[in-house]
């Protein structure tokens, strides 16, 4: 069975699940930080673990795998959290690597009713560096409602990368002003602190999710 962590009620109407980046577990400061900030606009939210991440609190260092070689453990985390009792909307989605993962197996789940939109927060469209390494074929035919949050200096596609891509009429775009591959601004250079970044963010995902 996955182990989750929740944030908010659990009469809360949509629920969200997210999975972690690469490099940082579902507990991180960044994961923590928005998890609160989506449960406090309403949404109930629990977040998930790959096997690699999770060994990795028994002292068993495993490298991230590829991506797509996880797709059936996201599958089976939201079966589990629909065993747990969870009930009502999905969305499904993540950090970075957890947003891609979901995206890969988002239709299938869309196509038959187990959720109903995703949602990517700094999705990494390429290795930082490498810019020619695109991680977008998948996206040009997604059929599933999407709202993908990136930061203006997000090494991992910046905005004039990704206004060359084909991406799907499905995708929502939201842009933050001089966020990371966290989200998180400069104060001193954009006037934006992190915790401006999260409100934006959890409005914008509610207003959203009311559309779904």
């Amino acid at each position: 069975m996955t182990t989750f962590l929740f944030d908010g009620t659990d009469t809360a109407p949509i629920t969200i699940l997210l999975a972690h980046g690469a490099g940082a577990p579902m507990d991180s400061a960044s994961m923590t930080a928005t998890a609160k900030a989506l449960a406090e606009a309403g949404f109930r939210v629990a977040r998930f673990e790959f096997h690699y991440m999770a060994a990795r609190r028994y002292d068993h260092r495993k490298p991230p795998p590829r991506a797509e070689t996880v797709n059936p453990e996201y599958t089976k985390a939201i079966a589990d959290l629909r065993a747990k009792g969870v009930k009502g909307p999905l969305i499904i989605g993540g950090k970075s690597m957890g947003g891609r993962v979901a995206s890969m197996i988002a239709d299938e789940m869309f196509s038959n009713g187990q959720i109903s939109g995703l949602l990517c927060l700094g999705y990494p469209f390429h290795p930082p560096g490498k810019p020619t390494q695109l991680r977008t074929k998948h996206l040009a035919d997604l059929k599933t409602p999407t709202l993908i949050f990136q930061g203006t200096r997000d090494e991992f596609g910046t905005p004039d990368e990704v206004a060359t891509y084909d991406l799907s009429d499905a995708i929502e775009m939201r842009w933050l002003e001089d966020g990371d591959h966290d989200l998180k601004p400069r104060k001193s250079i954009s006037g934006f602190s992190a915790a401006d970044h999260l409100k934006t963010l959890a409005d914008t995902v509610k207003s959203w999710a009311d559309r779904l």
